[in-house]
């Protein structure tokens, strides 16, 4: 199992218990060096890396994951190209990630709802109120969950779902690879 955006290794470590193997990936050293420092013994391998070229075989994974990801990475194509290349053919991706409400009106609510709340646990946690004001701002940019869905089936994911979290707040895909790996 890949684990990609891994970040403090929650994924990584949880699906250790289940997985022969897992592997976190991040581009941010510090996050790798806090997931490192949860590690105790045997468990998931963390890997700096970009999603945009994975550092690995082509057909190396049964399962790639990632929590709230693919909505930060500069290039959606790329990434999800490169997911499909290092799953094997019948492999799951499974992906949790913030959505875009279609309704403009949803939409401008939910923006400052998360750019609020987000300023208010940036500074009850970190002392700032900056901390997550980048999630709304990601969303700007992010195509949401439907195109992601069409994005993965022009990919040769035949079969996916894509299930509302929160009142579609969230989405969650789950998507398998074609078992011929065609595209």
């Amino acid at each position: 199992m890949l684990d990609l955006a891994t970040g403090t290794g929650d994924l990584a470590f949880l699906a250790a218990a289940e997985a022969r193997t897992v592997v976190g990936l991040d581009v941010t050293k510090r996050m790798l060096e806090l997931a490192a420092i949860k590690r105790s013994g045997a468990g998931p391998r963390f890997v700096q890396g970009d999603m945009l070229a994975l550092p690995f075989q082509a057909a190396s994974f049964d399962v790639v994951t990632t929590g709230y990801g693919i909505r930060n990475v500069p290039e959606l194509a790329p990434a999800l190209d490169e997911i499909g290349r290092v799953l094997r053919p019948g492999g799951r991706f499974l992906s949790l990630d913030f959505d875009r409400p279609e309704n403009p009106l949803l939409r401008r609510i939910y923006f400052t709802y998360l750019t609020i709340v987000g300023s208010i646990l940036g500074v009850l946690l970190h002392g700032d109120p900056d901390t997550y004001r980048y999630i709304p701002q990601s969303l700007r940019t992010y195509p949401g969950s439907r195109e992601v869905a069409r994005m993965l089936k022009a990919r040769g994911f035949d079969w996916l779902v894509v299930l509302p979290v929160l009142g579609g707040f969230l989405a969650l895909h789950s998507a398998k690879k074609a078992a011929d790996g065609s595209r």
